[in-house]
C-alpha cells in the first residue's frame, strides 16, 4: 500500500518543488516596492520570438489596412511621451535601455495601448479620442502598458497557467476524479487562481507605471483621473471577484495612494 502511495506523492508535490526552483523577480522594487518573486519556466527569448512575430503581423495588417502611423502629429506625440518613459525605465530594469523599443500608431476606434515583451508598443487612436486624453494621461496608459513589459507579466502567466494545468491534472490522477469532477476543479482553479493572479498584475502595473510617469515629469494624480475617465465610459462591469481587472472603484482608490507616493518623484522631475 504504501509503495503505491509514494510515487502518487512525489507526483503530486512536482508542480510545487518545480514553483519553488523557478522563483525570481524582473525588477528591481522603485518606490513603489515591484520587487516580487515570480514563477518563470518559459524562457525570456521564447516569449520575446512569439512577441515579435505577433508585433510584426499586428502592423502589416494595419499598414494593408491604410491604418498604420497615418497622423503625424498623434504619432510624434506618442513617440515623445514614450521616449520620456523609456528613459526611466532602469529604475526598474537596467537592461531595458538596450530593448529594440518600437513605438507605433493604428488609427482605429479601438479603446487600447498595448506594450509587447521587449518593448513593441502599440496606441491606437481610439483610447486617445474617445477619452480625449491629455499628454499626462496618455503617460498613464502607456506608463501601465510598459509596465506590464518590464515585470514581464506575459511570461509570467504563460508560466503560472502551465504550473496550473499540471497542478490540476496531478490533483485529477491522485483523486481519480471523473470528467465532470475534473471540470469543476479547473472551473475552481480559475476563480481561486488565474483571476486574482491577472488582477495582482494589473495593479502592480499601474503602480510601476504610475512611477515611471512620475519621474518622466508627469502628474502622477493624471493616473487617477484616466480611470474616472474609463470608468464614466464604459458602464457596468462584472463583479471584481469575477473580472481579471480591478473594478474602478479599487482602482482610483489604490492609484489615489499610490499617485501621493511618488508625487515627489515628480516634483523633483519638474525642478
Amino acid at each position: 500500500m504504501k509503495k503505491r502511495i509514494l510515487p502518487k506523492l512525489i507526483f503530486l508535490a512536482f508542480p510545487f518543488v518545480l514553483l519553488t526552483s523557478c522563483l525570481t523577480t524582473t525588477t528591481a522594487a522603485g518606490s513603489v516596492g515591484a520587487d516580487r518573486k515570480q514563477v518563470m519556466l518559459i524562457s525570456e527569448e521564447a516569449i520575446e520570438q512569439s512577441a515579435n512575430e505577433s508585433y510584426a503581423e499586428v502592423l502589416a495588417e494595419a499598414k494593408k489596412a491604410g491604418k498604420l502611423n497615418t497622423n503625424s502629429s498623434t504619432v510624434q506625440r506618442v513617440q515623445k511621451i514614450a521616449k520620456l518613459l523609456i528613459a526611466q525605465t532602469p529604475t526598474f530594469r537596467e537592461d531595458a535601455l538596450s530593448w529594440d523599443w518600437q513605438v507605433n500608431v493604428i488609427s482605429d476606434e479601438t479603446v487600447n495601448a498595448w506594450c509587447m515583451p521587449g518593448g513593441k508598443i502599440v496606441v491606437y487612436t481610439g483610447i486617445i479620442d474617445t477619452l480625449q486624453l491629455t499628454d499626462g494621461e496618455l503617460a498613464a496608459v502607456m506608463g501601465h502598458e510598459i509596465a506590464h513589459a518590464l515585470k514581464e507579466h506575459s511570461r509570467e502567466r504563460a508560466s503560472q497557467e502551465g504550473l496550473q494545468n499540471l497542478g490540476v491534472a496531478a490533483a485529477a490522477t491522485i483523486l481519480g476524479l471523473d470528467e465532470e469532477s475534473y471540470q469543476l476543479l479547473g472551473i475552481a482553479a480559475q476563480y481561486t487562481l488565474t483571476l486574482p493572479f491577472s488582477r495582482k498584475h494589473e495593479t502592480e502595473a499601474d503602480h510601476i507605471g504610475t512611477e515611471l510617469m512620475a519621474r518622466a515629469g508627469y502628474d502622477p494624480y493624471d493616473a487617477v483621473n484616466i480611470w474616472k475617465k474609463m470608468s464614466a465610459a464604459s458602464g457596468a462591469q462584472p463583479p471584481e471577484i469575477m473580472s481579471t481587472h480591478p473594478s474602478h472603484e479599487s482602482r482610483i482608490s489604490d492609484l489615489q495612494v499610490i499617485a501621493e507616493k511618488v508625487y515627489p518623484l515628480y516634483k523633483a522631475a519638474k525642478k
